[in-house]
């Protein structure tokens, strides 16, 4: 490695946590899910991110949910970790997950102008649930 790309992985590191960091390059639950029932893709039209949040939900509760997209470190890594903690989630239970259990579960310092990039996925599955929950018309 030469040094200009140690110097780039040494200030990653130190801005970066640990989780961030090994969500980001082993991101979990990435792909497509072979049919889901609601799927949702947010851009981030600042930075060019873009996060899809497919979801399979059986009685209620989030069965499985997958992540496909390009992003940020902090949008892959806050998407993998998204995917991990609303499995088996009562998508009755108002908003499933909160902007502050995300951003703890990054255990990094999300500086003001990344917290788009860090709530992005959330807002995707914040619109997956909404439609989803929409009545539906037998066409």
């Amino acid at each position: 490695m030469d040094n200009e790309n140690e110097h780039a992985t040494d200030r990653q590191q130190r801005i970066y946590s640990e989780v961030l960091l090994d969500h980001f390059r082993n991101p979990r639950n990435y792909g497509s899910l072979p049919s889901p029932d609601v799927a949702y893709e947010e851009v981030n039209p600042l930075c060019g991110d873009r996060i899809r949040i497919e979801l399979e939900i059986s009685d209620n509760r989030i069965v499985a949910a997958r992540f496909v997209g390009d992003g940020c470190a902090i949008s892959v890594a806050a998407a993998s970790i998204l995917t991990e903690l609303i499995l088996d989630a009562d998508i009755e239970q108002g908003a499933v997950i909160s902007s502050e259990k995300l951003l703890s579960s990054l255990k990094s310092d999300i500086k003001p102008s990344r917290m788009k990039c860090a709530l992005l996925p959330l807002e995707a599955l914040r619109s997956c649930l909404k439609i989803f929950k929409q009545p539906r018309t037998n066409a």
